[in-house]
C-alpha cells in the first residue's frame, strides 16, 4: 500500500470528507486530494508534522504513515544512529531469516 491510499482508507473509515480532514489539519482539501491520489511532486510531499496531524485526526498508526511516506520515525532513526552495525545486519537478512528473528523476539 502507498501513503495516499492509506490516508484515503483511514479517512473513509471515519466517514470524513476531504474538506473535513483538511479543516482539522489546516490544509486545503485539494492538497489532501492530491496526497490521496499520488499527484504530488516530491517538493510538495507532506511534512512529518502534517503526517503526524493526519495520523492523529484519522486514528492511524503514526509510524505506519511515516514509513509509507518514506520518512523514518524519530524512535527508529535514533536507534539506527545508535546501532548502525546492527541495522546493517538486519537489512542484509532475507525475509525468511528476518521473520524467524522477529518470531524469536516476540516469544
Amino acid at each position: 500500500m502507498i501513503f495516499g491510499e492509506r490516508v484515503r482508507e483511514l479517512r473513509k473509515a471515519k466517514n470524513l470528507t476531504l474538506r473535513d480532514v483538511g479543516a482539522k489539519v489546516d490544509i486545503n482539501f485539494t492538497y489532501l486530494s492530491k496526497i490521496e491520489n499520488g499527484k504530488l511532486d516530491f517538493s510538495d510531499y507532506p511534512s512529518e508534522k502534517l503526517i503526524r496531524k493526519l495520523a492523529k485526526v484519522l486514528g492511524g498508526d503514526m509510524d505506519e504513515l511515516l514509513l509509507l511516506a518514506e520518512k523514518i520515525p524519530d524512535e527508529i532513526r535514533k536507534r539506527v544512529v545508535q546501532r548502525p552495525d546492527a541495522f546493517r545486519k538486519l537489512a542484509r537478512l532475507n525475509d525468511k531469516a528476518l521473520d524467524r528473528l522477529v518470531a524469536q523476539i516476540e516469544e
